[in-house]
């Protein structure tokens, strides 16, 4: 790692390198047959283009594939709308390479580079443009490397011959929104499938999704800093409105299309696809309210599925990371919630208990399924935030990798790993190469030391035992010190973790904690991690639940930190943001200021597959809406407030502010709104998102009277 600017701050340098994530390795993917390993990669300081890389296991040499700045000559990358909008749902804000495809033997690797189609021989150490009808998106060779298929901005998908000898149309749009090959907003901003077409094993074939948004309702995001701009168009299916209509089809490399077949209307979601030489095609749909889905396979030749699983919740069904999926002897593999236990089940057993809650399957080989797991409820009394890897097999389920208290990650294939640690108590991501379990090499990574060290302490708080992390500022001493000003800084909603073994993702809280105030980041009941009853306690009742439980944590803890209860503010984004403002207009006892950036405030305004879960259906449950909303709190507002929200939003729409602030107006109710002209959901301008930290701190500060 190295430091770059010593005229840096904290605050510059977390926004210049888009959260010391610059010059990290990351993407990786390892070679069947163990002999190579592929990863992204870009250069220290502000160098945010990424290369593609290659890494010998048997020598650990590394060497570029490929090099945006000689592929581009020189230039500026171009982005398409369409590709803007992707990295957006992706949370992707790097540059240069931002992804890649492989062949079925990580021989060639395609990626696109401003809306341009590129190959890369991973042997030769060559890269070369191919013909392509731009721009274009999410390319994908096929499994023999002879053809590469691809999606169009315009909505066709393509397939080029990796030769060079030609490009063709396999499908083209029959009216307008309509896409082929491409993932619909829901799936990818909800459901994490950001694919929208499968490569047959025989590379003979594809499975294609087409999309048709037109009955999805069309809002106008303006730009009011450029007023001569026109608004942008975007279909975005919110709560109890229409969906995209989505359909599968089997594509041949001549254009023969057949139609996949399920009960579109019961399971309308097509949530996972997965194709691979362990069987036929799956698929799994799932119905509107998210209470139950199907696992089915597909026929090839006809298209007809056929029903392998059927799963019901009461509540509803979580989707997961790598299943379901084939063993290459043809068993299926699952995660399903069962007897309040989320496990891993394989060819219909359950082969993990209540000592782990799994998370995700990382890798799938003849002898064992890799998953990672975290903590169950009978387990050995793990550190909060903490996360394994373990490998199910013939002799059972054994760990697999590092047996500390941070958290890891994995890719595995041909019998070597690439194993990605965190820790508390180091800063950055150790990147180690394993064969058979044994260090041969490491990924070296370029990403620049923080200019401070965070000093998480961990906690279960109360007798819920919430997960818990308190900070204090650099050098503190009680006696000297007294009591401190509180700064909760919660994210509190479904998937997102902020309780984590690990060091960067609380440099943040650290630095607030350096400018005086004892931050609390607390994952109460709906953060993932801990068992289906712990997620699933929020149905019908973010307000609730969420809000009781951020209260519970801070007043255990105080019992043992030096948290002045008498000044108490709260911050966070997205739905922390929905937290903050909540806290300040239903506990202004406990609460005492907050900043909301991009905060939902009503949430009929938000999207169906993530709303309709927690919530229902706005049309059959509109009390649940009103109770979980916030506008109609207005009134109650009597702690300094201030609001922040990128004008750019399309995921959480500016919209939300706008009424919730002139609610606030109407209710003569004093409070500040900071817009962010030009933003996204992200802040990745670097000058924005160094100022909002600067600001905000000064914000609650001056609430706070300190």
């Amino acid at each position: 790692m190295t430091t770059e600017n010593p005229a840096d701050t904290f605050p510059r340098q977390y926004a210049r390198t888009l959260r010391y994530t610059v010059g990290a390795p990351r993407s990786f993917a390892v070679a069947p047959d163990g002999g190579r390993i592929v990863f992204l990669r870009s250069g220290p300081g502000r160098d945010r283009a990424n290369r593609l890389w290659t890494l010998d296991p048997a020598t650990g040499e590394e060497r570029v594939a490929a090099d945006p700045a000689d592929l581009l000559g020189g230039g500026e990358e171009d982005l398409s709308p369409a590709e803007r909008a992707r990295r957006e749902r992706s949370r992707e804000s790097s540059a240069g390479i931002v992804g890649y495809a492989l062949d079925a033997s990580a021989s060639l690797a395609a990626f696109a580079l401003s809306g341009r189609l590129f190959a890369a021989d991973l042997a030769a150490g060559t890269t070369r443009e191919l013909p392509a009808a731009g721009p274009l998106l999410d390319p994908r060779p096929a499994p023999d490397g002879s053809h590469v298929a691809y999606a169009t901005t315009s909505g066709a998908l393509h397939v080029t011959r990796t030769d060079g000898r030609g490009d063709r149309t396999l499908a083209e749009p029959d009216a307008d929104g309509v896409t082929w090959g491409q993932a619909e907003f829901a799936a990818q901003e909800e459901m994490d499938r950001d694919r929208g077409f499968w490569w047959a094993p025989d590379s003979r074939r594809l499975l294609v999704a087409r999309a048709d948004d037109t009955p999805v309702q069309r809002w106008w995001i303006a730009d009011p800093a450029n007023p001569g701009s026109a608004p942008a168009e975007v279909a975005y299916p919110a709560a109890g409105t229409p969906n995209a209509e989505v359909g599968l089809w089997l594509v041949d490399l001549d254009g023969t299309r057949t139609e996949v077949v399920w009960d579109h209307e019961a399971f309308p979601y097509l949530a996972r696809v997965h194709w691979s030489a362990g069987g036929a095609p799956l698929l799994l749909v799932q119905a509107r309210d998210q209470r139950s889905q199907q696992i089915r396979t597909v026929d090839p030749a006809t298209g007809i599925t056929t029903l392998l699983v059927e799963e019901q919740d009461d509540t509803w069904l979580e989707l997961f990371t790598g299943v379901p999926a084939w063993t290459p002897d043809g068993r299926l593999v699952r995660i399903t919630d069962t007897g309040g236990v989320r496990a891993l089940v394989v060819d219909g057993q359950a082969v993990t208990d209540d000592t782990l809650h799994v998370r995700s399957v990382w890798a799938v080989t003849a002898d064992a399924v890799h998953f990672t797991a975290s903590e169950g409820t009978a387990g050995e009394g793990r550190p909060p935030g903490w996360t394994g890897l373990f490998r199910a097999g013939p002799d059972g389920v054994t760990p697999f990798g590092p047996d500390g208290d941070g958290a890891a990650a994995a890719v595995h294939a041909g019998g070597v790993t690439v194993l990605s640690t965190v820790a508390a108590d180091r800063p950055g991501t150790t990147v180690q190469v394993l064969r058979d379990g044994t260090a041969v090499a490491a990924v070296a990574s370029h990403a620049e030391t923080p200019l401070l060290t965070a000093r998480p302490v961990f906690r279960f708080a109360g007798t819920r035992r919430i997960p818990a992390v308190v900070l204090l500022p650099t050098g503190y001493d009680r006696d000297r010190d007294g009591l401190l000003p509180v700064l909760m800084d919660p994210y509190g909603g479904p998937h997102g973790q902020r309780v984590v073994q690990a060091h960067n993702p609380h440099l943040t809280s650290q630095w607030f904690a350096d400018q005086g105030f004892a931050v609390v980041v607390a994952d109460g009941r709906g953060t993932p991690g801990r068992s289906p009853a712990w997620e699933k306690a929020i149905a019908h009742d973010f307000a609730g639940v969420t809000l009781d439980d951020q209260v519970h944590a801070l007043h255990a803890l105080a019992e043992e930190f030096p948290l002045d209860l008498a000044r108490v503010a709260i911050r966070g984004w997205s739905y922390g943001g929905y937290l903050a403002a909540l806290a300040v207009l239903r506990r202004p006892d406990v609460f005492h200021a907050a900043v909301s950036g991009a905060p939902v405030t009503d949430w009929r305004l938000y999207d169906t597959h993530y709303t309709e879960r927690y919530l229902g259906h706005p049309a059959e449950r509109p009390e649940v809406y009103d109770a979980n909303s916030l506008t109609a709190d207005a009134p109650k507002l009597e702690r300094p407030l201030m609001i922040v929200h990128g004008l750019a939003d399309d995921n959480v729409v500016a919209a939300h502010t706008l009424r919730l602030s002139s609610a606030l107006l109407a209710a003569g109710r004093p409070h500040t709104v900071l817009p962010l002209s030009g933003v996204t959901h992200m802040t990745p301008q670097e000058q924005v998102a160094e100022n909002l930290l600067l600001l905000q701190v000064e914000f609650l500060q001056r609430s706070l009277g300190l």
